[in-house]
């Protein structure tokens, strides 16, 4: 039978449950137990696909398509499940699908209220996510609920779980919540009272926590702990400090230090294996001693929120991991880059252009991959960085004055990107799209595959066939590329059906590394093997690195010997 943990938040927000839950999840799951997450979001949106990456930081992509929460990404970097469309849900789409009911008259003409309706829908879609009555069911479904506790959005979720809860009965299911500690410097102490208070709210709706993870910028001493005991209710045990930490990946071992997996394997009665915790000091060991250092300018329009690119940074990190060294990412806003700043970009070891949608910034990511082309600076675009990268190969060496996207241009003379009007989706079946068609209902989703031409950068990478994640709305233009090629660009891999660009990149007779691909690699990235073409583009960089630093590069055997 499938054991639930429920996660809430307190107090504030961005507390970090997602890297709480990911971590316990982790630690069950080096105890041999078969682990999923589900994240719950409250807000009304029916999924985070048409929300600004400004307000709600980076959309994860699954492999069957779904467009989710952000901590889907560290889920699958935690674990080894992989996340599908059952793993994410929104308070819209569950008002969503308890109206198509209604609409249908599934309800037998009743009226159609919070509680039941709502909150048995909320259940459903929670046992769905964990597989429960089929084959791919789990030992253990930790459920994170977004929003903070006492906030209205965030109620009809807290009630569905309670009530399931008590269904489940009391060895099925447990509650953690994560709260903040301040420190308040004035006072020179740590104050437990926005604890007490939120626990106190929670209580008030019938949830009872089992251990409380408490956030502060330190350790929290055992005289504070006692106190929050004794005035939450939750045993001495269940309160567990989450301190400040250089890395996420240090956050497993401090949880289980302090018990946190023990105590829930003990609330669940889970008869389990010791955890083993081996690979997870090995990452972090290798995190902090690093061999050296490359640069890279990653070149975008949402670089005022880091969470934009949360995938593409933790790739670039992994990939560092795999070649031994520390990757320092430099942020450009690609809307407001000067000149002088193009010019100045030959200071880094390599420049990413990573993906995005509308025309603000885009002049500023072509200029940009112009001067990668230009000054063989290893290039990686993804996404509307590939697209980028064609449009200005277009223009400058093709001769194709004007070339543009239609999506920035619909008057262009030389639409090599552009809409494409219908293709076929993984089941089969012919998706149509237009310029009118709705944002949320016209990309190309999810993993799809490709082939790779022999003798190209692509198949050195990825072998003779390549499947990753999509999300876009524009291709390259099929009518263009026997003139981009007899212009000199490679295209090294196509869809197999309808055979859209995948992976465009110039011979290396010309340049050293310039490579742009229309999926999201960074979604496959974890942190115990990086991925394929991110080491590349990392091992690029420490290769340009070397040759523009050659007594640096000297410098590490001169010491040896």
């Amino acid at each position: 039978m499938t054991k639930f943990v429920f996660v809430t938040g307190g107090v504030v927000s961005s507390l970090g449950k997602g890297i709480a839950s990911a971590s316990l999840a982790a630690i069950l799951e080096s105890r041999g137990l078969k682990v999923t997450l589900i994240k719950l979001d409250p807000y009304i949106n029916v999924d985070p696909g048409t929300m600004s990456p400004f307000q709600h930081g980076e959309v994860f992509v699954t492999d069957d398509g779904a467009e989710t929460d952000l901590d889907l990404g560290h889920y699958e970097r935690f674990i080894e499940t992989r996340m599908k469309k059952t793993n994410n849900f929104t308070t819209g789409r569950i008002y969503q699908s308890v109206l198509e009911k209604e609409r249908r008259g599934d309800y037998l003409g009743k009226t159609v209220q919070v509680i039941p309706h709502v909150t048995n829908e909320i259940q459903e879609y929670i046992k769905r996510g964990a597989g429960v009555g089929t084959a791919d069911a789990v030992d253990v479904a930790i459920v994170e609920i977004g929003g903070t506790v006492g906030d209205i959005e965030s109620l009809p979720f807290l009630e569905a779980v309670r009530q399931l809860s008590l269904k489940l009965g009391p060895n099925n299911a447990a509650f953690v919540h994560l709260t903040y500690v301040p420190f308040i410097a004035a006072a020179g102490e740590l104050k437990t009272k926005p604890t007490q208070h939120t626990v106190q709210e929670l209580r008030k709706i019938g949830i009872q926590p089992d251990a409380l993870l408490c956030r502060a910028d330190r350790a929290i001493p055992d005289e504070e702990r006692a106190k929050i005991s004794l005035f939450t209710n939750v045993p001495e045990w269940g309160v567990i400090s989450m301190w400040d930490v250089d890395t996420i990946y240090k956050v497993p071992r401090m949880l289980h230090e302090q018990g946190l997996d023990g105590l829930i394997c003990d609330k669940l009665r889970l008869n389990t294996p010791p955890t083993s915790l081996k690979r997870w000091d090995a990452l972090v060991h290798e995190t902090a001693n690093p061999q050296g250092e490359v640069t890279i300018a990653m070149v975008g329009k949402y670089v005022d929120l880091s969470d934009s690119y949360k995938s593409v940074n933790e790739a670039l990190r992994h990939a560092g991991m795999q070649s031994h060294v520390r990757v320092k990412i430099e942020y450009l806003d690609s809307e407001t880059l000067t000149p002088a700043e193009i010019e100045n970009l030959g200071r880094f070891d390599g420049i990413l252009v990573p993906g995005g949608f509308g025309q603000r910034g885009v002049e500023g990511k072509i200029a940009t991959a112009q001067y990668a082309r230009e000054h063989q600076l290893p290039y990686l675009g993804i996404c509307l960085g590939m697209q980028v990268a064609t449009i200005e190969y277009a223009r400058h060496v093709a001769g194709l004055a004007g070339a543009n996207s239609t999506e920035f241009d619909p008057a262009t003379p030389h639409p090599v990107i552009a809409l494409i009007s219908e293709w076929q989706d993984k089941d089969g079946s012919i998706q149509k799209r237009s310029a009118a068609s709705d944002l949320g209902g016209t990309m190309r989703l999810g993993a799809q595959s490709s082939d790779v031409a022999p003798g190209t950068l692509a198949h050195e990478i990825y072998g003779d066939v390549v499947t990753e994640r999509h999300r876009h709305r524009y291709e390259a233009n099929k009518h263009y590329l026997d003139r981009l090629r007899d212009a000199g660009l490679v295209i090294s891999a196509l869809t197999q059906r309808e055979h859209l660009t995948e992976i465009v990149e110039l011979p290396r007779s010309v340049h050293p590394w310039f490579v742009g691909v229309q999926f999201h690699p960074e979604f496959k990235s974890t942190p115990w093997a990086g991925h394929p073409l991110f080491n590349a583009f990392i091992r690029a960089a420490i290769a340009h690195h070397a040759k523009a630093h050659p007594s640096a590069a000297r410098a590490p055997e001169e010491t040896t010997t």
